[in-house]
């Protein structure tokens, strides 16, 4: 357990789990909650770094034959304290970036994620697994994407025309893809609580 805790693929996983609070920092770098430009393109830089080990920790687990009980722990709740800790970062930064409407899209997507969790962890009791599937995997991406384009935010609009526009946009699309697979999980969740 202590040689495979301690694998690179488990290592990129820990460094998601530091990213967050580093993202977190970047916006709170003067002393108090700024979206400075600086701010924003260090916090993309963190979190497109963060977002890359995303596909190589588990690559590379499955590649080099490291697959741990921690890493599979790990790796989904790191996804989720990244995304969650961004969305709320954006509802809160003095760009308003997330606001008015589109709170409701993060709303959906903080709701599935804790739902699922629950899910998973009742499932998990019962020694059901429920496997990934592949919209989850578009949807992941999607999230992370729309993340990206949101944390530059006003400091992309500079360089690209409608840049946070477009993260909004994808954002929600974010949401209904989420709203989808929410549904998937939900669905064989009540299968095996009706059979209970």
């Amino acid at each position: 357990m202590g040689k495979r805790a301690f694998n690179l693929p488990n290592i990129l996983t820990y460094g998601r789990i530091i990213a967050v609070p580093l993202v977190v920092l970047c916006f709170f770098l003067e002393g108090h909650l700024k979206s400075s430009d600086f701010a924003r393109w260090s916090a993309l830089a963190i979190f497109l770094i963060a977002s890359i080990t995303d596909y190589f920790d588990g690559y590379l687990a499955r590649a080099w034959q490291q697959t741990s009980n921690i890493g599979r722990m790990l790796d989904p709740i790191a996804d989720k304290l990244l995304v969650a800790t961004c969305l709320l970062v954006l509802a809160a930064d003095t760009d308003r970036t997330i606001a008015g409407w589109s709170l409701w899209a993060a709303i959906i997507i903080l709701c599935r994620e804790i739902l699922v969790s629950g899910l998973r962890e009742y499932l998990a009791a019962l020694k059901v697994s429920v496997p990934v599937t592949q919209l989850a995997k578009w949807k992941t991406t999607i999230q992370m994407v729309a993340i990206a384009f949101l944390l530059l935010g006003p400091a992309g609009d500079k360089i690209v025309p409608y840049w946070t526009q477009t993260g909004i946009f994808l954002l929600w699309i974010s949401a209904i893809v989420t709203l989808y697979t929410g549904y998937d999980y939900f669905r064989a969740g009540v299968k095996h609580i009706m059979d209970e």
